[in-house]
């Protein structure tokens, strides 16, 4: 058995510069990997879908040209040399990774399954076929999530595809059939849309995006469905199977009434569950809650002394940021003596549709529901200078505010460069700026911040 100070099972968006920072300050540090470095971010997630969607808009671009005064030809999508470029990216992110952390003393990457063997013990079952123990005083758990997939009959047997196997297609899906409405599915199925696929659907909820406010919501619906995409609502699919022609058939329960729907590949997009089955943690004594993560503190100790979970695992926001500001607040802690917690972290996100969704904190339905004092305000994009000039005015900004406090208590800015805009707001959550200020302030013109001005404007104070 070979003792090491830290033991990181998981080379993730917090695994990764966790074990960078405690090697280079002299921790004797274990990386452990089943598979890539990078984890989902880059090899599954983030890097090689936002690397397609760009394609994807590319590709609709000449029709938003039209309505500029400017003409095209026809678009070829060129496939293979889309995933070709997803994939050399994504082998360079990974590669580049990989070969730094080899260059780094202190540091041994691992590549095999781990599983604890007792309290600190670790077994690695390596991916050459060998097996090692490894113990250390403090461990980090950051083994991901992977695709839930429902029990549907013969949903098995026809094949699907989850998010991350639908990244090594090689050809675009004549008619795509997406299981799920939320972030995964509405992201990949507006890109294969614009690929050339047809797109269906199908969310069991009365909405898509459910944990998102109605406006925006149907909002975003009403984009998607002009585009093209087929979308249902409060519909569960009821079994799966193969015709003669090699193509799949669904039975649907839609609104009460059966119906069937054929379509040539199958995306389940429901949402993820934790990687922790083959953890053994049984044998060290860490607690899980009743969906398989991992139980934390808000400073992301387990229920067991010197064992932490960090990122997807533990059951918190499945963000990458937050996974990395998890390595943060553990590394401070312990490093520098710092108090750093979960407890109070803002939240931003962004879903990268066209246009995008930028939140950070709280919803007005999340508003509504813990009884809080606020008004709201909306701006429509079509009411944007910035929005007008560009032809990007599909969506609306929104914003909540503490009527007596004038702090802005969240905000969802539905449109092009959402993701940019709300990181404004962002820092003035999180600066103590209120709406009232921002309302006056100098933006540069003419810009889709500045419009930050007008949507403030509509408050009556």
């Amino acid at each position: 058995m070979t003792h090491y100070d830290v033991i990181i099972i998981g080379a993730g968006q917090a695994g990764l510069p966790l074990a960078r920072k405690l090697a280079k300050a002299g921790k004797k540090t274990c990386l452990i990997e089943k598979r890539f470095v990078g984890g989902t971010c880059i090899n599954d997630g983030c890097t090689p879908t936002k690397t397609m969607i760009v394609s994807a808009r590319a590709a609709h671009q000449p029709i938003k040209a039209k309505q500029l005064g400017i003409e095209t030809g026809p678009v070829l999508v060129d496939f293979k040399a889309i995933k070709a470029r997803k994939d050399k990216i994504v082998e360079q992110f990974r590669t580049g990774s990989q070969k730094s952390l080899e260059t780094i003393e202190n540091l041994t990457l691992i590549f095999g399954d781990a599983q604890f063997s007792g309290k600190k013990d670790v077994l690695v079952m390596k991916t050459d076929g060998s097996r090692e123990t490894v113990s250390a005083e403090w461990i980090f758990i950051n083994t991901g999530t992977s695709s839930a997939v429902p029990e549907i009959s013969g949903l098995s047997d026809v094949g699907y595809l989850t998010s991350t196997s639908i990244l090594d297609l090689e050809e675009i899906p004549e008619h795509l059939l997406i299981i799920g409405g939320s972030y995964i599915a509405l992201e990949f199925g507006q890109m294969f849309h614009r690929f050339g696929s047809r797109v269906t659907i199908l969310e069991r909820s009365e909405r898509i995006m459910s944990k998102e406010d109605a406006d925006i919501s149907l909002e975003l619906r009403k984009i998607l469905e002009n585009e093209g995409l087929g979308i249902i609502t409060e519909a569960r699919a009821e079994k799966f199977t193969r015709d003669h022609d090699g193509g799949i058939k669904v039975e649907i329960l839609a609104a009460g009434t059966m119906q069937t729907i054929a379509c040539s590949h199958v995306l389940v997009a429901i949402g993820r569950q934790p990687q922790t089955g083959t953890l053994a943690l049984d044998q060290c004594g860490v607690i899980l809650d009743s969906r398989g993560y991992v139980q934390v503190n808000e400073r992301l100790e387990t229920n067991v002394a010197g064992i932490w979970a960090l990122g997807d695992v533990n059951g918190g926001p499945a963000f990458t940021h937050i996974s990395y500001n998890d390595h943060i607040i553990v590394y401070e802690n312990l490093m520098n003596g710092s108090k750093y917690s979960t407890k109070g972290r803002t939240l931003p996100y962004c879903m990268f549709t066209d246009p995008q969704l930028g939140r950070v904190g709280i919803s007005e339905q999340q508003a509504k529901s813990s009884g809080l004092n606020f008004k709201v305000v909306t701006l429509p994009m079509a009411n944007v200078a910035r929005g007008i000039e560009t032809g990007e005015t599909l969506g609306l900004m929104k914003a909540l505010v503490d009527p007596v406090t004038k702090k802005i208590l969240g905000a969802a800015i539905l449109a092009e460069q959402g993701g940019e805009v709300i990181s404004v707001l962002q820092m003035a959550i999180e600066g103590g700026i209120t709406y009232d200020r921002i309302r006056s302030y100098v933006f540069a013109h003419p810009t889709y911040s500045e419009s930050l001005n007008n949507l403030f404007m509509k408050i009556q104070d």
